[in-house]
């Protein structure tokens, strides 16, 4: 398993939180990394030891205005996907608003 794909306890603790809030939430895979699904939807999945999130409008521009927040590049060949922002472990504290702007709450 490529190793930057890995779910983490960090990410764990995110879902089972959300999960807990929305039970009609559920885990599955996208890329090859563990998401969470909001419908047949993904919205936010476990990525190299962060998290990375569907996002549009004022909570995408405030995520990738994190320190080392980046755009999510999957295949890591200079594509990224403009919706989707990486936000690393450093900014934990901004992953649950985060995760409900991505799940649209």
């Amino acid at each position: 398993m490529n190793e930057k794909k890995a779910s983490h306890p960090l990410y764990e603790s995110l879902v089972q939180a959300l999960v807990k809030q929305d039970p009609t939430l559920s885990t599955g895979k996208l890329f090859g990394m563990p998401c969470l699904k909001q419908g047949k939807k993904a919205a936010l999945g476990a990525y190299d030891g962060g998290v990375v999130f569907k996002l549009e409008g004022p909570a995408h521009a405030e995520a990738l205005a994190l320190d080392g927040a980046v755009l999510f590049d999957p295949g890591g060949k200079g594509r990224p996907m403009k919706a989707w922002v990486v936000v690393g472990p450093e900014h934990q504290s901004a992953w649950l608003s985060l995760a409900m702007a991505a799940l649209g709450e």
